[in-house]
C-alpha cells in the first residue's frame, strides 16, 4: 500500500463507516492520546518500567497504526498530500543534514 493508497482507503472508510471525520482539534487530541499509548508501550518494552497487566497484550504494530491512522486523517482534513511533504521532507533533510551526523562525533 502507498500513502497515496492509505489516505485515500482512509478517506473513504471515514466517509462510509466511520460516518464524518471529527474535526481537526478532536483529531489532534486523539493523535496526541495515541502517541501516548504507543510511548507507554515503548517505556515498558525498551525502556526501564515494568509492564502493567494491562498493558501485556498491546501490540507494538497496531499502536504505531493508530497514530499513522490518525495522522492521515488530519492530512486528509487539512489537504495535505503526504507523499509529497514526505518527499520535500527528505530534500529537506538531504540538504540540511548532508553531513551533520556524519560529523557527529556522539554517533561514532
Amino acid at each position: 500500500m502507498t500513502i497515496q493508497q492509505a489516505q485515500q482507503d482512509i478517506d473513504n472508510w471515514i466517509k462510509t463507516i466511520g460516518v464524518r471525520y471529527f474535526n481537526e482539534l478532536t483529531n489532534l487530541g486523539i493523535l496526541m492520546e495515541e502517541v501516548g499509548e504507543l510511548s507507554r508501550l515503548m517505556v515498558r518494552k525498551y525502556g526501564e518500567q515494568s509492564f502493567k497487566e494491562s498493558d501485556k497484550n498491546k501490540d507494538l504494530a497496531d499502536e504505531m497504526a493508530d497514530v499513522l491512522w490518525v495522522l492521515i486523517c488530519l492530512a486528509n482534513q487539512t489537504g495535505v498530500d503526504l507523499t509529497q511533504a514526505l518527499e520535500k521532507n527528505f530534500e529537506k533533510k538531504n540538504i540540511r543534514d548532508a553531513t551533520r551526523h556524519l560529523d557527529n562525533e556522539k554517533l561514532k
